[in-house]
């Protein structure tokens, strides 16, 4: 067998699913693209393990399974996160997610944020001491 064919295929899908992970704004199509590069990777391990002769017989598939049971956690724990995001935001778009955490002059405190000192809570409260 000739290993250009699946390393070719291999490539594509590779490919493919960075195009979509870099392009896509659906949380859910971004974990498709994902699995998309994770089977390419799958393929590669199983075509260099029966084209190359290894110290230990049939590595590349045992690395593939590995790689099937990572994906399948990676799905579970990515579709948990994906339907939180929707419970919480109504949307799935990976542009409307926050990647910094808010401070006191994002949160819209108004005059409470000007206090903020060395009497005063990050939320504006005063704090006996």
């Amino acid at each position: 067998m000739r290993p250009v064919i699946p390393y070719v295929t291999a490539a594509l899908l590779f490919g493919l699913g960075v195009y979509g992970v870099l392009r896509r704004r659906n949380a859910v199509l971004v974990l498709m693209a994902v699995e998309l590069m994770l089977n390419a990777v799958n393929l590669i391990l199983v075509t260099a393990d029966t084209t190359a002769k290894a110290v230990l017989p049939h590595s590349g598939q045992v690395f593939a399974l590995f790689v099937i049971v990572l994906a399948a956690a990676e799905i579970g724990v990515g579709l948990a996160i994906v339907l939180q995001l929707y419970r919480l935001r109504a949307s799935v778009t990976v542009d409307d997610v926050p990647l910094t955490e808010p401070t006191a002059d994002r949160l819209g405190a108004g005059p409470a944020a000007d206090r903020v000192g060395a009497g005063s809570a990050v939320d504006g409260t005063e704090v006996d001491r």
